[in-house]
């Protein structure tokens, strides 16, 4: 519209170029110069049509080498069934992270942080514990052929785990995850719960992630138990929203 400012328009133009693949991902776009001649503005006009794309997700700026259209590889998909998988026998060490990459066990890293916690109101009630009932934390960030790919922060009662394998960071990353780590306690887990929620991430976040500006992240708080005990609670797990697609079915009984 001839009404909307200018800087609206140009970047509306340049996006409508980039999702018909005039511009594909890891395209250059034209030079500051160049769009403003093109578009008959200043500098600073497009230097705000550039910003909003680039707070959008859908370009980057790369030292020496412009300003280019985002490469995003395509999203994943998990579904919850992906959990009965490392429930069996395994010819080859995995966990859900490694199948839904689709990564070999050597194409796999796992950075790893534990300390002992208490649990806080909200964490209580996700346990149905008493607040203050200690917990051992645990944040993990997951890395694919050497990218970080997501954050995991969860918890276990130390009464659970205290003093065994389970609770030392040398033994990870632990063949099956945390499903079988709950299966050699002697508490194979019944029952999966996750709840799902977009915001945007905090700046750690992003930076350890890789990600770039505009893009939200998909937070998982799950719960697994066996029979009605709640074993573990991930508070959260944090996946960039572009890199993953949520698969969820139900069979309907008659």
């Amino acid at each position: 519209m001839a009404d909307r400012p200018a800087y609206l328009r140009i970047a509306g133009t340049l996006r409508e170029q980039i999702r018909d693949g005039t511009y594909p991902p890891g395209s250059r776009l034209p030079t500051m110069a160049e769009l403003c001649a093109a578009h008959g503005v200043s500098e600073i006009v497009v230097r705000q049509a550039v910003n909003l794309l680039r707070g959008e997700g859908l370009i980057e700026t790369r030292r020496g080498g412009g300003t280019v259209v985002k490469i995003t590889p395509p999203a994943r998909r998990v579904a919850m069934d992906r959990y009965r998988a490392v429930t069996r026998p395994m010819a080859v060490p995995a966990t859900t992270f490694t199948r839904d990459q689709r990564i070999n066990w050597n194409q796999y890293r796992l950075d790893r942080e534990f300390t002992r916690a208490e649990a806080d109101a909200d964490l209580a009630a996700l346990f149905e514990l008493p607040a203050g009932t200690e917990l051992l934390r645990r944040r993990f960030v997951f890395y694919a052929r050497g990218e970080p790919q997501q954050i995991s922060v969860n918890y276990l009662p130390w009464s659970l785990v205290g003093d065994t394998p389970v609770a030392d960071p040398g033994r990870e990353p632990w063949p099956g995850g945390t499903l079988a780590q709950l299966e050699f306690l002697g508490y194979p887990p019944t029952r999966v719960e996750e709840s799902v929620r977009a915001r945007m991430p905090s700046p750690e976040e992003a930076e350890t992630l890789r990600m770039s500006p505009g893009v939200p992240v998909l937070a998982i708080t799950r719960r697994m138990l066996a029979g009605p005990r709640v074993l573990e609670v991930c508070r959260d797990i944090v996946i960039p929203a572009d890199r993953v697609i949520l698969d969820y079915a139900i069979d309907l009984e008659d």
